[in-house]
């Protein structure tokens, strides 16, 4: 298992370019979560990702609970098994870029393990690329070409395969 990065407030501040001041006002306020070890405050890589998806409201991130049924390990969400690959185990959090994902109309021999079936609840594009919005259990959005949207003639209502890796699935506490 890899260990994971802690960063001291002073370390996070250079890294963010902040006073240390202005980091220990966001671990107080709970904008960023810590580990309090003693009197020190110690905040991991974790705990940073978690920060940056909480202001950057990003698209596709679920609680989950992770498990094993065999040989294989999910992360379970509303229902919805989506294979991972981690040494958590329990509540997490995980994500999927909404780029990451593939969109098919129908399932897909390959060497993803993710193929989600759902239906097409929202598309919002311009010139060059389209959210497609899919309901596979789980509320997931798929970012696509404006091409790719026209060529598969994608409509609301559609029935589609969310398609990913295992490797694309980010996994954290």
């Amino acid at each position: 298992m890899q260990e994971e990065i802690l960063y001291t407030p002073e370390e996070l501040a250079k890294k963010l370019k902040l006073s240390k001041y202005t980091v220990y006002e966001m671990i107080k306020r709970g904008d960023i979560q810590a580990h309090h070890i003693g009197r020190s405050i110690r905040v991991s890589e974790s705990q940073l990702e978690l920060y940056f998806m909480s202001i950057k409201k990003s698209e596709n991130v679920y609680d989950a609970e992770i498990v094993w049924e065999g040989s294989d390990q999910f992360a379970v969400t509303n229902g919805v098994k989506i294979f991972v690959s981690t040494d958590l185990e329990g509540k997490a959090k995980v994500s999927v870029r909404p780029e990451d994902v593939i969109l098919s109309t129908g399932p897909l021999v390959s060497s993803a393990r993710n193929m989600l079936k759902g239906t097409v609840t929202g598309i919002v594009s311009d010139e060059k690329s389209a959210k497609v919005a899919l309901d596979v259990g789980i509320p997931m959005t798929v970012l696509i070409t404006n091409r790719s949207l026209q060529d598969m003639d994608i409509k609301i209502g559609d029935e589609l395969y969310a398609i990913f890796k295992t490797m694309a699935v980010k996994v954290i506490k």
